[in-house]
């Protein structure tokens, strides 16, 4: 990144991203088990969803649901064998079996980070498995896999921002902004 100069270009403004997340909340809070408790367990996928999700978490509170709140990271095999093979490298500690488990990431992209999380979580027989991401970029789409809860639909553009980032920097940005690397 260092030698490479580059801009930011902002394409949703704090304002947006706050409004969409709120609807996103409604929705959520619509689909949630009406048991006594509400309760539902929400698992964040390390790094980039933890912006969306900490909002996200203080929304569905606000809207009366109990939160049990857990992290998965999924990291790529070392080298030597073949790319794009997908290792957890924290799994949840929290029992998911029987229950209503939401599973949330910054970007679905490719689709195999998701498609490998949610089959492993499907595997543990949770009561209902949904899926939110904040991005989803379908052009890039390899996985056949389709979120529940979309933020926003973006092109196949470099972004950055909102917890996601370029080379571990930019997380922390409240707006989300195209990558242009100068010529």
């Amino acid at each position: 990144m260092q030698n490479k100069p580059f801009s930011l270009k902002p394409i949703l403004s704090e304002a947006d991203i706050h409004k969409r997340t709120a609807e996103i909340a409604d929705r959520i809070a619509r689909d949630c088990p009406k048991s006594a408790d509400g309760e539902i367990v929400v698992i964040g996928l390390l790094k980039g969803s933890f912006v969306f999700m900490a909002d996200m978490v203080r929304l569905l509170h606000a809207r009366g649901i109990s939160l049990v709140i857990d992290f998965m990271s999924v990291s790529s095999y070392g080298s030597g064998t073949a790319p794009g093979q997908l290792a957890l490298s924290k799994d949840i500690s929290t029992d998911v079996g029987g229950r209503f488990v939401l599973l949330m990431d910054d970007i679905l992209d490719t689709g195999n980070t998701l498609y490998f999380v949610h089959n492993r979580l499907a595997s543990l027989k949770p009561a209902v498995l949904k899926t939110c991401v904040f991005l989803d970029k379908p052009e890039r789409r390899k996985a056949d896999f389709h979120a529940d809860y979309v933020g926003y639909t973006v092109p196949d553009r470099f972004v950055v921002g909102y917890g996601l980032d370029y080379d571990n920097r930019f997380r922390e940005l409240p707006y989300v902004a195209v990558v242009q690397f100068d010529k």
